[in-house]
């Protein structure tokens, strides 16, 4: 993936109308709505959807009341499942709610600080762009929430809410230098010609979104390669939560523990100690110590310290990994409790980053993405402007997109 030669690398991404992408935006929203009011709360929740129904599952304890039906019906219609044509809406589907509180064995960890469950959690980043993000899950991303965004501005009226985009990159010694293929599925009402959204689809979403840099008269692009995309959502498949989690994150670019984000409150180190470790890796590469950076974090299931921590730039440091790793455990706090203060993570921020990605959004509640560690990391390992301008020289030549459309 990462070695020195003539490579394709591909990467995918889903709109918030895929069917687990609802699941994903329900269970967030529900933690959202329990940390607004206590932002205490023990939340694991999972959804599942179907033709015409909503099942809501899980583990939670707080303080608050909340309303979990008229949350899922909220989601889905802003999602744009509003008629029931679609095989599946807001105002029919029956939303079913199986929820406990936390099981006390676990609480007993998580009450005195520790982890709320054993595992691994990975955080990259490289400066293939801007966002210090991989190329091919930023523009599989750009790709599907310009989809979404033209559906709901109506400049498209006969598009509907599912749809997936898949995004070929051809690498050279490392280096992204053109894009080779894009897929681009959206689904649609059942009057429109294929052809008349593939002329629209390549207007509207592909000629926005790829920088001309990247296209030649090589690249292949596919829209809608079946045909037809008319049965889509849940009415055309079961959605279920945290079945996305490599769009969540690198697009398969960088490691991922195999943790699921959505709604888990931030005791459970799945999401607190991925958004953590693609933290320092970020400050890392932005700092100048390497190109490219990732870090895995190990945790015991009540044990607040990690069990280890380790640090990887595919030989592209001025520093040896393992200094790299001593410096972050020295600069910063690993335990569930200091990052959940350090990342501000009790708010409720969470159902935003429930599509489109968790990592590479330079928004103002994505303070997992902040760079104010990296002059921290800089001072710590010594490095002057000299050596940090050689790790970045590979940066200098590369062209770098921006997550967010001008």
């Amino acid at each position: 993936m990462k070695s020195k030669e003539r490579h394709l690398f591909t990467s995918e991404s889903v709109t918030e109308g895929h069917p687990d992408k609802l699941c994903d935006q329900i269970s967030d929203a529900i933690l959202d709505a329990y940390l607004a009011k206590d932002p205490a709360s023990r939340v694991a929740c999972e959804c599942l959807v179907t033709t015409g129904t909503v099942i809501i599952a899980g583990e939670i304890t707080s303080h608050a009341q909340v309303d979990l039906p008229e949350i899922a019906r909220r989601v889905i219609k802003e999602v744009g499942y509003t008629d029931a044509s679609y095989g599946f809406d807001y105002k029919t589907c029956g939303v079913l709610v199986e929820v406990q509180r936390q099981s006390p064995d676990i609480a007993m960890g998580v009450d005195r600080g520790g982890a709320g469950d054993q595992g691994m959690m990975f955080g990259y980043a490289t400066t293939q762009t801007e966002e210090l993000m991989p190329l091919p899950i930023i523009l599989a991303h750009k790709l599907v929430r310009r989809l979404t965004e033209i559906r709901k501005a109506g400049i498209l009226k006969y598009l509907r809410p599912d749809g997936k985009s898949q995004v070929s990159v051809e690498y050279d010694d490392g280096k992204p230098v053109r894009v080779d293929t894009v897929v681009l599925s959206a689904q649609h009402d059942g009057e429109v010609p294929l052809k008349t959204i593939e002329q629209d689809l390549k207007k509207w979403v592909i000629q926005e979104i790829i920088p001309k840099i990247y296209l030649d008269p090589n690249t292949k692009i596919y829209i809608n390669p079946t045909g037809r995309f008319e049965v889509g959502g849940p009415h055309g498949d079961t959605g279920l939560t945290g079945r996305k989690i490599i769009v969540d994150t690198y697009g398969g670019y960088g490691a991922h523990g195999g943790g699921a984000f959505s709604g888990k409150d931030p005791s459970k180190v799945d999401r607190s100690a991925s958004y953590f470790a693609r933290y320092l890796a970020k400050n890392v590469v932005a700092s100048g110590v390497s190109t490219q950076c990732e870090i895995q974090i190990a945790y015991a299931i009540g044990v607040a310290e990690p069990v280890s921590v380790m640090v990887n730039t595919f030989r592209t440091g001025v520093v040896s990994d393992l200094q790299i790793a001593k410096a972050l455990q020295e600069l910063f706090d690993f335990t569930p409790q200091g990052i959940i203060e350090k990342l501000k993570l009790r708010r409720p921020v969470y159902q935003k980053t429930a599509a489109y990605g968790h990592f590479g959004r330079n928004e103002e509640d994505f303070t997992w993405e902040a760079l104010d560690g990296a002059p921290r990391i800089r001072k710590a390992l010594g490095l002057n402007s000299e050596k940090s301008s050689a790790a970045h020289e590979t940066r200098r030549q590369e062209p770098l997109l921006s997550a967010t459309r001008e």
